[in-house]
């Protein structure tokens, strides 16, 4: 196993453990989940966004959307 695989695999297991300590303790603003929409402003019932909400979420959405894009077409694109 390269050391970049190992890396990655150790990135992931530690992101697994702090979700899934996150999850049992289930209190407010612990999951990676409630951090992004705290971040993004999505949480935010009957607000309307100013335009620099929008454009994080907009930034956000982009990304998400090249990386499964990326992911899923082998990084064509």
């Amino acid at each position: 196993m390269s050391p970049w695989t190992l890396s990655w695999v150790v990135w992931l297991a530690a992101f697994g453990v702090i979700e899934g300590l996150a999850l049992a303790r289930k209190r407010p603003d612990d999951t990676l989940s409630e951090h992004v929409w705290r971040w993004f402003a999505v949480a935010r019932p009957g607000a309307q966004p100013d335009g620099f909400t929008r454009l994080r979420r907009f930034a956000l959405l982009a990304g998400v959307t090249w990386l499964g894009a990326h992911f899923i077409t082998g990084g064509w694109v």
